[in-house]
């Protein structure tokens, strides 16, 4: 009885970081502002482990692997998106509900930038009924608002994948790096434009000054005004 006792109390002074006990939200936390300052690559159990004040095995009991630490960075995300549309408490319609949501969730992927990518890639990974509980709430805002847009189950689920396609798809674009040499003074160098063929790609060449500018929340809203108008007129 003694061993096990003391078995138990050596499992609970594991879970003891140097901030305090640990909780799957700090050590999501905690995970998050290490991929913020470092990247992905950064990550791991036993760096997230030094980053707390534990060993590695004491995480196991909030997050399964590299997979589950993965999977709560996106629940992390969310879970912030959730926090800024509930300070949001006007009534709006259908439409300036979906722009909210849409501007909210380009705004924390921004404060993000280097958990962006596993927006897509863990959810090829994940089945839906697999994933953290508040992604399927963000589904499940999206697609009521869609259905007080009065559209049958069919355009809903196709509106559904579409502003799902757009908003993720336009904030990876916004984050894709476009300048070659930041410390070069002069445009055409700073873009890398000398390593662009000129016969081969005339185009992109004159477009990449105006492509290094973000299309913002403007941008964003414009292209999800049309496309929500093919749907809502479809109706």
């Amino acid at each position: 009885m003694a061993r096990d006792v003391g078995t138990g109390q050596a499992r609970r002074a594991s879970d003891r970081g140097r901030y305090g006990r640990l909780s799957r939200e700090r050590v999501l936390a905690s995970a998050l502002a290490l991929v913020d300052r470092e990247g992905l690559s950064a990550l791991s159990m036993r760096r997230l482990g030094a980053e707390l004040g534990v060993e590695a095995m004491a995480l196991y009991r909030y997050a399964e692997g590299k997979d589950g630490l993965l999977d709560g960075l996106v629940e992390a995300l969310y879970l912030e998106l959730e926090e800024r549309l509930a300070a949001e408490t006007e009534a709006v319609d259908w439409r300036a509900g979906l722009h909210r949501v849409a501007r909210a969730t380009y705004d924390v992927c921004l404060a993000h930038p280097q958990v962006v990518p596993l927006l897509t890639t863990r959810m090829l990974a994940v089945p839906l009924a697999r994933r953290p509980l508040a992604v399927l709430k963000d589904h499940e805002r999206v697609l009521g608002l869609l259905k007080e847009a009065g559209l049958d189950k069919a355009r809903t689920a196709n509106a559904f994948r579409a502003f799902t396609a757009w908003l993720l798809g336009y904030v990876s674009v916004e984050l894709r790096p476009v300048i070659d040499n930041p410390d070069e003074p002069d445009p055409a160098f700073r873009l890398g434009l000398h390593r662009m063929p000129p016969q081969e790609l005339p185009g992109l060449r004159e477009a990449a000054p105006t492509l290094i500018e973000p299309g913002g929340t403007e941008g964003l809203t414009a292209g999800l005004d049309a496309l929500l108008d093919r749907f809502a007129g479809a109706a």
